[in-house]
Formats: structure tokens, C-alpha cells, sequence
């Protein structure tokens, strides 16, 4: 909820949107959003990980904690911008993502 005010507010609309609890990503499909990603930004709580995958060279496993809930599956919300991969909400981290 908090993420779709945000991007109402900044004017941004997306091109596709997929309700986490009807269609459930889980590990292999959330490797493949990965595999389109340069960037990967996670938001838990106010901590943000930024993670610039043609410079840093994270494990499969480290990838996976980063972006996976405690069910295995991704967690929500979870954006793709161009290349960019964003998981998780912090009004900060989306500011200067989108600000």
C-alpha cells in the first residue's frame, strides 16, 4: 500500500503489476528476475542493501536471503525499473530512486 501511494505521488505508473498473494514467485523465478537486473536495491526496515552486480559478485545464496521472505518466496514489493531490481519498501531508498 505504502509503495503504490509512493509511486501515485511521484507520478509513476507501472506497466505491469502482479498481486504477490495470487501469483507467488519463488526461487527459481526470482533468480531469473535477477539474471534482467544490473542493480539490485533491498530495502528491510531502514536498512537498504545496494547491490551493483557488474561490480559486486554476490552469491546465488546471498542473493537469495537478500530478496526472499521467510516462506521462500520474493518478497513484496518488489519493483523491476530497466534494469534495476527493488525489493522491499523505504521511502528513502525510493527517493533516490525515483526522486
Amino acid at each position: 500500500m505504502k509503495t503504490q501511494e509512493f509511486l501515485a505521488n511521484a507520478g509513476i505508473s507501472p506497466e505491469t503489476e502482479i498481486n504477490a498473494k495470487k501469483e507467488i514467485y519463488q526461487r527459481q523465478q526470482a533468480l531469473e528476475l535477477v539474471e534482467s537486473a544490473n542493480r539490485i536495491f533491498v530495502a528491510r526496515g531502514k536498512k537498504v542493501v545496494e547491490l551493483n552486480l557488474k561490480q559486486d559478485v554476490p552469491t546465488e545464496t546471498e542473493i537469495l536471503k537478500l530478496i526472499l521472505g521467510p516462506t521462500g518466496n520474493l518478497r513484496a514489493p518488489t519493483l523491476r525499473c530497466g534494469k534495476r531490481l527493488i525489493v522491499g519498501f523505504n521511502e528513502e531508498m525510493y527517493e533516490g530512486i525515483f526522486g
